[in-house]
């Protein structure tokens, strides 16, 4: 499915069935918007926010080696905000009101995610991931290999160094 096309079946069919959404958003894990239902300045804040809500979740799960992360859930004094992974380089985030089964919910947009993801993940929309490496950053580089400052020398600039 193409991404553009995610809006109007998967983002708008869950809502028809589900009265209780009464906002989608489907964005990159690097906080970009991707598409959306929001007025257009809601849909890029939530977008950010989602990014963050699932970079912490995420750093929750693994510090507490919980297995991988499922979702965030955010419950206000009048609505929820749930967010979803969606696939390996997107999120899906939806407002729901006050009092809604979560439970219930939960399936069907995991569900929602999982096809959404596929179409983001597909069509390589977004920032190009970085691959979970865990390697040394940087080489150690022995002090007496470095460069030696001359006494009185001045910096490129014309001032003694501090």
């Amino acid at each position: 499915m193409h991404v553009d096309t995610v809006t109007e079946t998967e983002l708008r069919g869950l809502r028809r069935r589900r009265p209780e959404v009464t906002g989608a958003v489907l964005a990159g894990r690097d906080g970009l918007l991707i598409s959306s239902d929001l007025p257009a300045t809601d849909a890029t804040h939530l977008a950010a926010l989602a990014a963050v809500s699932y970079g912490v979740g995420h750093q929750v799960a693994d510090t507490v080696r919980g297995g991988s992360f499922r979702e965030a859930v955010v419950h206000t004094s009048t609505s929820c905000v749930i967010t979803y992974p969606a696939g390996r380089h997107a999120l899906l985030t939806l407002v729901t009101e006050a009092g809604t089964d979560l439970e219930g919910l939960h399936e069907e947009a995991r569900a929602v995610a999982e096809r959404a993801g596929a179409a983001v993940d597909s069509q390589r929309v977004g920032a190009t991931p970085v691959p979970e490496v865990h390697a040394v950053l940087t080489t150690r580089t022995p002090v007496g290999a470095l460069a030696r400052r001359r006494p009185g020398a001045t910096t490129d600039w014309g001032r003694s160094p501090l």
